[in-house]
């Protein structure tokens, strides 16, 4: 019998504030922090849902900023596991900007990223399949079958392309740089 959980047994939520070190050109936070804070709390997700001592990212797959983050803004990343296939999770994550002044919260981010569980020989294992109970939950769960078809087709496609993507070094074919 396959082992189930529920979404929220994987939740990882993590805040900070927004150091100025962290901001761009435009005083507001780069795109690439969040993306650590991101991944940093899908691996949690991932290995709370499975259970392993080892997640690995298999991909982002997408994160669409929504409004800016500032200074003055502390950050929320919430995830958790919203879909599994039979080796895989899809974790969703979704980034809360709370102005510590006002105290305004916008959605910031959401993003979907997939891990793959790993027993000690660095072989993918079999994870629980989630049982969604919330509004949310449920719809990421059912249009998760769409975006895992996305990822697979999206995943062929790279494989042609590495099929054909040049190696040597610009300098080396006589190519001008």
């Amino acid at each position: 019998m396959t082992q189930t959980k529920h979404p929220k047994e994987s939740l990882i939520v993590n805040t900070d504030q927004v150091m100025i070190n962290d901001l761009n050109n435009y005083n507001t936070l780069f795109g690439g922090v969040l993306m650590k804070k991101l991944d940093n709390n899908a691996t949690l997700s991932a290995r709370r849902h499975a259970r392993v001592k080892e997640c690995v990212t298999a991909s982002t797959d997408s994160i669409d900023f929504l409004h800016p983050i500032h200074q003055t803004d502390s950050v929320c990343v919430e995830s958790f596991v919203s879909y599994t296939g039979t080796k895989s999770m899809e974790i969703f994550c979704k980034v809360i900007a709370e102005d510590m002044i006002t105290g305004e919260r916008r959605m910031a981010a959401t993003a979907f990223l997939t891990f793959v569980a790993l027993d000690e020989s660095k072989k993918p294992i079999q994870v629980p399949e989630i049982i969604p109970e919330t509004e949310e939950e449920k719809f990421l769960y059912e249009s998760g079958k769409e975006r895992a078809e996305t990822r697979r087709v999206r995943r062929e496609h790279s494989k042609k392309l590495t099929e054909i993507i040049v190696l040597e070094k610009p300098w080396e074919k006589g190519v001008e740089v």
